[in-house]
C-alpha cells in the first residue's frame, strides 16, 4: 500500500451511505488504484488549483460524475472529507468552501491534541 486513506467526519460516511451499489462500487475500485499506485492518473486525482493543498478523486459512472475532497497529511495519508455527485462543468463554490472549512476542522482538531 502506497498511501493510507483515513476518512473524516460523518459527512462524508453520510455521502457513501447514499451511492448505489454499481457507483459504490466503482468508488471502491478508484480508492484502491490511490491506494497502491505509484502515480495516480489524473483522471483520478486531480489538485485543484487555487486551493492551498485540496485534491479531488474522481469517478465516473452511468453518467455520474462522482466527485470526494480530500488532502494530504503526514506525507502518504489521504484525509477525505466531504463527497458529491458533480451535474455541471465547473465545480461548485458552495461544494469547495465546505471541504475547505472540513479541512480547516481537521487540523484545528489535530493540533488540539
Amino acid at each position: 500500500m502506497k498511501r493510507q486513506l483515513v476518512f473524516y467526519g460523518q459527512r462524508i460516511w453520510s455521502f457513501l451511505d447514499r451511492l448505489d451499489d454499481d457507483t459504490r462500487d466503482k468508488l471502491e475500485w478508484t480508492l484502491e488504484l490511490i491506494r497502491t499506485l505509484d502515480r495516480i492518473p489524473i483522471k483520478y486525482f486531480k489538485h485543484l488549483e487555487g486551493t492551498d493543498g485540496l485534491f479531488e478523486i474522481r469517478t465516473e459512472w452511468m453518467n455520474q460524475a462522482v466527485r470526494i475532497f480530500c488532502f494530504f497529511d503526514e506525507g502518504t495519508m489521504i484525509i477525505l472529507v466531504h463527497g458529491f455527485i458533480k451535474k455541471k462543468q465547473k465545480t461548485p463554490e458552495k461544494e469547495l468552501k465546505i471541504a475547505q472549512s472540513l479541512m480547516r476542522l481537521y487540523y484545528e482538531e489535530k493540533n488540539k491534541k
